[in-house]
């Protein structure tokens, strides 16, 4: 059932604000004609309020012999007890779309999670974690991203409606489980504290000893620390954002060609496919591994790399591809080495 959407919610309680304070300005107006002059604004104002409010207290203003008075109260009684009865109706309301909506979306969130496999888990999504984010998304590539800000979180989702997260600490086995790392292929440790995510890699490693780790690291003196703790790649951002501008410098068209790379509507990328075990053995000519959508470019088999393989070189189960593909064409790769 589709729920009602919050801003319109939020209109209807400003109309019956606006409807509340006609009634108070009507009633005060019409009790101070009824009570005449020694009465002041300040007495209908009071006799307005305790009417609305059922209050009891007495009536400041006398009704006793004056029926068109008491016919102005109840007219007034009714108006105003209805305009709050909406107000305070709409406002209950708004709370419980605004709760309920917020829980409904999380349940359906760790729902859809526990049907992933092969995804990855973004602990950490600030900047850093945002930027590893879309190129996942960008790649087609699910993931889960887990940060301690929940306010950020849920404007990164107004943005982005199919974006996945969990609120909390990523260090924690509990928030990892959720994020069902036993299927996960890869967590990225990048909070903006390297024992943050020294205890990620850690903890990710403990509960799933085969996935992936790639952490962030500050310090450079850390990184040791962090491949102990399980991390496979430790990436300093100084460190390799020292290497880029060193090399827009001297290697600048190189630099410019990766840059458009990236940008291309073809979305390319340098990718690598890992030979299935079940994969027959058999050379890249039988294989016809040609499309516009994929080039080839080196093999890595038994720790050495074979640069622009000929057709004549037999492709192995374990053997690592290399190739500058779109999304596509990584997909078209991965599924011509799908045992037959």
């Amino acid at each position: 059932m589709a729920q009602p959407p919050l801003r319109s919610i939020f209109i209807k309680f400003i109309w019956s604000l606006v409807a509340l304070v006609i009634v108070l300005a009507v009633g005060t107006y019409g009790y101070h004609i009824i009570g005449g002059e020694k009465h002041t604004y300040l007495d209908a104002f009071y006799m307005t309020f305790i009417t609305l409010a059922t209050i009891g207290y007495g009536e400041i203003i006398d009704m006793t012999n004056n029926p068109a008075g008491r016919i102005f109260t109840i007219f007034i009684g009714t108006a105003g007890l209805g305009t709050l009865w909406f107000m305070f109706s709409t406002l209950t309301v708004f709370i419980l779309e605004t709760d309920l909506n917020t829980a409904w979306r999380r349940r359906r969130m760790e729902k859809i999670i526990k049907r992933l496999h092969g995804h990855y888990i973004v602990c950490g999504y600030g900047r850093v974690g945002r930027n590893v984010a879309q190129e996942l998304e960008t790649t087609h590539r699910h993931f889960v991203a887990i940060d301690e800000d929940e306010a950020m979180l849920e404007a990164q989702k107004e943005k982005n409606p199919a974006l996945l997260f969990l609120h909390g600490d990523a260090s924690d086995d509990d928030m990892l489980i959720r994020a069902d790392i036993e299927d996960a292929k890869g967590v990225f440790a990048v909070t903006g504290d390297d024992s943050k995510n020294l205890m990620i890699a850690l903890t990710a490693k403990q509960l799933n000893p085969g996935v992936r780790v790639v952490a962030r690291c500050h310090e450079l003196r850390n990184a040791e620390k962090m491949k102990k703790a399980g991390a496979d790649t430790v990436v300093s951002p100084d460190f390799t954002g020292g290497m880029r501008i060193a090399s827009a410098m001297v290697r600048p068209h190189v630099v410019s060609f990766l840059d458009e790379m990236l940008r291309t509507e073809h979305k390319l990328r340098i990718e690598e496919v890992v030979v299935p075990k079940q994969f027959e053995s058999r050379s890249l000519g039988l294989l016809g591994l040609h499309s516009p959508d994929f080039v080839l470019l080196a093999v890595r088999k038994h720790g050495d790399w074979v640069f622009n393989p000929g057709e004549d070189y037999v492709i192995e189960p374990g053997n690592t591809l290399v190739a500058m593909a779109s999304p596509h064409g990584r997909q078209e790769l991965e599924a011509a080495l799908l045992p037959s």
